[in-house]
C-alpha cells in the first residue's frame, strides 16, 4: 500500500470512499488500548468505589460525546482536516489556535499509550522470560513500539484503517478473556490504599473523575475526528449517518476500554499504579494476550494520535511534507515517554495533562460549533486553503489571516478554564468560587462561546461564495480586502 501523500489539503471527492462504517471501525478499534484503558483506573485511584467511579466514567464520557461528536460534520463539508477548517471562525492564519491544540493534545496522548503499553510489556515480559525492569528494558521497549507507531502513521489514513479494522475484533475478544482472567478477585469496595477521596469530599472528587477519565476521553476527539469523515463524501453519506456513527464509535471506543480499566484496577487492587499490578495480578495463562493487548493496541492508538500531529505540524509548516511532520513529532513524542518514565507519577501526570488540555480545548471547540451553526454548514474550501499556499486573501482573511475576536474569545476562555483548574499541584483562584469543585472544562466553554457570540453580533458569517459580510466580522474582512490582499476572494466551488 502506497504512502499517502495528502496533508491538510482539500480531498477530492473521488478519494473519499470511506463511510460510516469505517468512522465506528477507526474510533472503536484505536481505543481498545492500554492507553485509553487505563484511564479507567483513575476513579478508583482518586478513592471512589466501583459503582461511583463506573457512574462518573459513564456520565463524563455521554456529556463530553454529545458536545464533540457534531465536529465530526465540519469536515464532512470541507473535505479537510478539523484546525483548517476552523479557518473559517479564527481566520486562515488564526486556525494554528487549532493546530497547536491538536498538536499537544495528541502528542500527550501519544507518549501516554507508549508509555503505559511499554510499561506493561516490560511487566509481562519480565514473568514470561525474566527481562529486567531496569532503565535499558524500559528504552528498548519505548523505541521498538515507537518506531512501529511511526510506520503505521506515515504510511497514512488507509493502513490505519485497516488496522483498526482488525483490532477492533482482536482486541475485543482478548478484553473479554481479561475479564476473565480477573474476574476472581474483583471487589467493588473503593480501595483502602487510594487514601481516601482525592479531594476530600465524595462529589468533588467524583466530578473531578467524571472531566479527567469521563468526560476528557471525547475532548481529546475535538481536533481528530476530522481526521476520519474528511474522507467520507457527504454526497453518498447524510449528516445524520455520520453523526450517528461518530456517536457510536466515541460511545463504545472509549466506554469499553475504560470501564475495562476500571473492572481491573479493583481486580487488582491498583490504587497507586496501574501497570505493575495489572501484570502482577493476571493469571498466567493471560500474559500472552496481554502482551498482545499492550503492543498491538498501543500500536494502533498511538499511530492514529500521531498521524494527527503530523497533519497539525504539516498545517503549521505548510513547507514541511506530512511524513518530514510526523517524524518530527514521532521524536518529541518519544522523548516526552521518556519523561513521564522518569520523572513524573502517572496518576499526576495524566491528570494535569487531560485537565489542562480540557480547560483550553473546550472553548476552541464551542468556538467552532457556533461557527458551523452560523454559517449553516456551507464553507468555501479554497479559501480555507490560502494559508497552506502560502498565498493571501479570501473571505475567510479578515485582519492578517486572523479573525481577531475569535481569537480572543478562545484566550478568554481558555484563560478562565486555567483558573478554575483543580490540579495535584496547582489550584485555581475561581476554586474558591465553584466551592472546591473543578468547573474547568463548563466555565471556559461557556465563557468562550458566550464571548464569541457578543464579539461578533450582529454580523452575518464569511459568506461561502467569497461575498463580504455585511457588518460584524465584515468590516475586518472588507478593510483587508481594500488594501491588504494581494488575490481576490476564490469563486464558489
Amino acid at each position: 500500500m502506497p504512502i499517502e501523500q495528502r496533508g491538510v489539503d482539500t480531498v477530492p471527492d473521488e478519494e473519499r470512499t470511506s463511510g460510516p462504517r469505517d468512522l465506528v471501525s477507526i474510533l472503536l478499534g484505536s481505543n481498545l488500548c492500554l492507553g485509553v484503558i487505563v484511564f479507567g483506573w483513575l476513579p478508583p485511584s482518586f478513592g471512589l468505589d466501583f459503582w461511583s467511579s463506573v457512574s462518573s466514567v459513564v456520565a463524563g464520557t455521554l456529556v463530553g460525546t454529545a458536545l464533540t461528536a457534531p465536529l465530526a460534520l465540519i469536515s464532512l463539508r470541507t473535505a479537510t482536516n478539523l484546525s483548517t477548517s476552523s479557518g473559517a471562525q479564527f481566520g486562515v492564519r488564526g486556525r494554528l489556535i487549532g493546530s497547536v491544540v491538536g498538536l499537544l493534545l495528541a502528542l500527550g496522548y501519544t507518549a501516554l499509550t507508549v508509555w503505559i503499553g511499554g510499561d506493561v510489556m516490560v511487566g509481562v515480559l519480565g514473568r514470561l522470560a525474566g527481562l529486567p525492569a531496569d532503565g535499558g528494558s524500559y528504552a528498548v521497549v519505548y523505541a521498538l513500539l515507537a518506531a512501529a507507531t511511526v510506520a503505521g502513521a506515515v504510511y497514512g489514513y488507509r493502513v490505519l484503517l485497516a488496522m483498526s479494522r482488525i483490532l477492533a475484533i482482536g482486541m475485543t475478544a482478548l478484553l473479554a478473556l481479561g475479564l476473565v482472567a480477573y474476574a476472581p478477585d474483583f471487589t467493588t469496595d473503593a480501595l483502602p490504599e487510594a487514601g481516601g477521596y482525592l479531594l476530600g469530599g465524595y462529589w468533588p472528587t467524583w466530578l473531578l473523575s467524571a472531566v479527567a477519565a469521563g468526560l476528557s476521553g471525547p475532548v481529546a476527539f475535538i481536533t481528530l475526528l476530522g481526521d476520519y469523515t474528511r474522507y467520507i463524501s457527504p454526497a453518498r453519506h447524510t449528516p445524520r449517518r455520520v453523526l450517528h456513527a461518530t456517536w457510536l464509535g466515541l460511545i463504545l471506543g472509549l466506554l469499553v476500554p475504560q470501564l475495562f480499566g476500571t473492572f481491573t484496577a479493583y481486580a487488582a487492587r491498583a490504587a497507586l499504579d496501574y501497570a505493575g499490578p495489572l501484570v502482577d495480578a493476571s493469571p498466567g495463562w493471560y500474559l500472552v494476550p496481554l502482551l498482545l493487548a499492550a503492543s498491538a493496541g498501543s500500536v494502533g492508538n498511538a499511530g492514529l494520535m500521531l498521524y494527527s500531529m503530523g497533519l497539525d505540524l504539516d498545517a503549521i509548516l505548510p513547507r514541511a511534507s506530512r511524513a518530514t511532520a510526523t517524524y518530527t513529532v514521532a521524536a518529541v513524542a518519544t522523548a516526552c515517554v521518556f519523561a513521564g518514565h522518569y520523572a513524573s507519577t502517572a496518576q499526576d501526570a495524566m491528570t494535569s495533562f487531560v485537565l489542562l488540555l480540557t480547560a483550553i480545548g473546550t472553548p476552541w471547540a464551542v468556538i467552532t460549533l457556533i461557527g458551523f451553526v452560523r454559517c449553516r454548514g456551507e464553507y468555501d474550501a479554497d479559501a480555507l486553503q490560502v494559508f497552506n499556499r502560502r498565498s493571501r486573501g479570501g473571505v475567510y482573511w479578515f485582519r492578517g489571516g486572523w479573525n481577531v475576536r475569535a481569537a480572543l474569545a478562545w484566550a478568554l476562555g481558555a484563560v478562565t478554564g486555567l483558573l478554575a483548574v483543580s490540579l495535584p499541584e496547582y489550584q485555581g483562584p475561581l476554586l474558591a468560587y465553584t466551592g472546591g469543585v473543578d468547573c474547568s472544562f463548563l466555565l471556559s466553554g461557556l465563557v468562550g462561546g458566550a464571548a464569541y457570540l457578543l464579539l461578533v453580533r450582529g454580523g452575518e458569517a464569511p459568506a461561502a461564495g467569497g461575498a463580504a459580510p455585511v457588518s460584524g466580522e465584515a468590516a475586518s474582512y472588507s478593510s483587508d480586502r481594500a488594501g491588504l490582499v494581494d488575490s481576490p476572494a476564490p469563486e464558489r466551488n
